[in-house]
């Protein structure tokens, strides 16, 4: 392989580090000879999952994390509340089926922040469509009682090429590539769905993190709860043969309208049931479903643990993923193996009794699937506020932040954030590992992040604080385990972890040894008014 930057790291290569080679042989041992990744993994999902954020499973599973940073030598350790969230929710039973005109199992879930049934319920299913609050009318009166089918049948296509893949050294090539300038940061990607309409009714929008989902959301569950629906089913927004993928129903906020209970169940049952509806058979479902609320504490929170630095102790290396996941799933590959390979790069360093400089600290952040809650409160409140940009003594101190989440894959490059500087210093870092599969650096845009979202390193970068991401081979996160009911410890790849694992405990190492700190993105302007 030889990819990325190399001709720009061939002219600049005095800007690259020296590395401990030594120290690369001791982090390689204990990460390959005495991994605990997937360890961290089993308690992360298969004890402690799913983890709705604030939900009971989340602060256990929060608990376990704080006690075994303390067992590994880590110092303040601790739960850092960063403000309410809202309502906890978790599902405690699920069972549905289809009774007439003969029985069927119903593979699905329950959607979060959505009520239970209250014991079972046997109900006539209709399909009532909602496009936009237009449908509302059409179906006004016809709904008391039944089971509810929310959106259109799905259109189902054959399944041609693998659902897993890994990157070719000519998609990282091409990943690594400065886009047209001239369209940067507008439009779509090329072949992306088209986007909704404003206000249109979708599995996908009523599913978002965005305000607008919440608008659209307590729209439906205000009309629903109105005409007195038993039960909402729909499709989810993605995944077929099993596989169902969703995430909201409802809110945590409780002052927003609580609907009907609702499900996801998988599009083959689902259209099944609207085709019996085409026909002129009127199906009978039963639901049992159980959830609950946890109303007692409604504060969000982050774990947070540190290995001191000596020397430059007030300087600050980060290593983290969110801690929180849907309800589908357990949890695992989002983002069970970002926090459990976190925790194993903290571990790791720890073995090491080699001294850094710099305090390196781990933080498990919570709120992230509802908008990036936990690190966004974190940043602001540690190094500065995005709207007066009023910088923190801390600000100046914070080094950079390594965050893991995009499924269980490989590293197999890393984000520069447009700097060519660091670019040549993660080309140096990366040299002695080529053969761990990483040999890239991408991120060729400059500049703080616009907007933040998708994954908590944004939260950083919005702030003009190095928030660093690795490309990572997307196996099947796309296609089978994100926000889906087989978000399961069984499709994480072990070797995967143990390399992404060890990675990040390398990067960590060098950031907290460096003589200087890495270089910066620029800091943005405080919000227009």
């Amino acid at each position: 392989m030889s990819l990325l930057f190399t001709s720009a790291v061939t002219a600049q290569q005095q800007d690259g580090d020296k590395v401990d080679l030594g120290a690369l042989t001791q982090i390689k041992n204990e990460a390959f000879q005495h991994s605990q990744v997937m360890e961290n993994l089993f308690y992360i999902s298969e004890v402690y999952g799913p983890r709705i954020t604030s939900s009971r499973n989340h602060r256990a599973a929060a608990e376990w994390a704080m006690q075994q940073l303390k067992t590994w030598g880590l110092q303040n350790v601790h739960l850092e509340k960063w403000g309410p969230f809202g309502d906890g929710w978790q599902i405690k039973k699920y069972y549905g089926a289809l009774e007439s005109p003969a029985y069927a199992s119903l593979i699905g879930f329950p959607l979060a922040w959505t009520p239970g049934t209250n014991g079972p319920v046997t109900a006539e299913a209709v399909l009532a469509p909602l496009h936009s609050e237009a449908d509302f009318a059409k179906y006004k009166g016809k709904l008391k009682g039944k089971i509810v089918l929310i959106f259109d049948p799905r259109e189902l296509a054959m399944h041609t090429e693998a659902e897993a893949h890994r990157l070719t050294d000519a998609e990282i090539e091409e990943r690594a590539k400065t886009p047209d300038p001239s369209r940067m940061g507008f439009g779509p990607r090329p072949g992306a769905a088209p986007a909704p309409l404003p206000g249109e009714f979708t599995p996908m929008t009523l599913t978002t993190a965005a305000p607008s989902g919440r608008i659209l959301r307590n729209k439906v569950n205000a009309f629903l709860k109105e005409e007195g629906v038993a039960v909402a089913l729909t499709p989810g927004y993605n995944g077929d043969g099993g596989t169902v993928f969703a995430s909201f129903g409802g809110s945590q906020d409780p002052k927003d309208p609580v609907g009907p209970p609702m499900a996801a169940i998988t599009p083959e049952q689902y259209n099944r049931i609207c085709r019996l509806l085409q026909h002129g058979i009127t199906p009978k479902l039963t639901f049992d479903i159980e959830t609950e609320y946890q109303k007692d504490d409604e504060m969000g929170f982050n774990v947070v643990g540190e290995i001191p630095g000596t020397s430059k102790a007030d300087e600050v290396v980060m290593v983290g993923g969110h801690f929180d996941s849907w309800q589908g799933g357990t949890g695992a590959t989002d983002n069970g193996t970002g926090s459990a390979v976190a925790m194993e790069a903290v571990r790791v360093l720890a073995t090491l009794h080699k001294p850094m400089a710099r305090t390196v600290r781990v933080a498990l952040w919570g709120g992230e699937e509802e908008g990036l809650y936990g690190s966004l409160a974190y940043v602001q409140q540690h190094f500065a506020p995005r709207d007066t940009m009023k910088k923190t003594p801390e600000y100046d101190k914070l080094d950079v932040y390594f965050n893991d989440d995009s499924g269980s894959g490989k590293f197999r490059a890393v984000s520069a954030l447009g700097n060519a500087q660091m670019a040549a210093i993660f080309q140096s870092w990366i040299a002695p590992i080529k053969d761990l599969g990483i040999d890239g650096v991408v991120g060729l845009t400059a500049g703080p992040t616009l907007q933040p979202g998708g994954t908590d390193s944004t939260s950083f970068s919005y702030i003009g604080l190095n928030g660093i991401g690795f490309m990572q081979d997307p196996l099947e996160y796309g296609t089978r385990t994100h926000h889906s009911n087989m978000d399961l410890y069984d499709r994480v790849q072990k070797g995967d972890v143990m390399q992404g694992a060890l990675i990040e405990a390398w990067f960590a190492y060098n950031a907290a040894t460096r003589a200087e700190m890495l270089p910066r993105i620029d800091t943005p302007a405080p919000l227009a008014k």
